[in-house]
């Protein structure tokens, strides 16, 4: 009787081990496809040419820097602007990007915000006077 509980429990404990390591790695790969998802939003988001810049660093440990010249469903080109060298990236790969792309409507406020500051200067400098 007590081989027969040491066996059941043996068993239990090897089933219980293969399941929970089956659960921890859907886990994982689901997150990293959650990750990739919010690249690939991202770099739509940025959008293409050579206003797009952007930075990445790969899971491999490669960093590159440019613009995005396109993206798909699948992976993205980055273009080195000193070098004109193109790689294609698999968003998959990607660890961490980082987008420099002001849209209009924040070149607008820029602007906006620079008129504004000249007029405040022109009549605190008229006052002074």
């Amino acid at each position: 009787m007590l081989k027969k509980l040491i066996a059941i429990a043996l068993v239990t404990l090897v089933l219980h081990v293969t399941y929970s390591q089956t659960a921890l790695a859907h886990g994982n790969s689901d997150k990293e496809a959650r990750f990739a998802g919010r690249v690939e939003a991202g770099i739509a988001k940025l959008g293409t040419g050579k206003d797009a810049l952007v930075k990445v660093k790969l899971r491999d440990g490669t960093k590159l820097s440019g613009y995005i010249r396109e993206a798909n469903d699948n992976s993205f080109v980055v273009v080195d602007a000193k070098t004109g060298e193109a790689t294609t990236v698999p968003y998959p790969q990607v660890k961490q990007a980082k987008g420099n792309n002001l849209s209009g409507g924040a070149w607008f406020a820029i602007g906006v915000g620079v008129i504004v500051a000249v007029v405040v200067v022109v009549l605190v400098a008229s006052k002074g006077h």
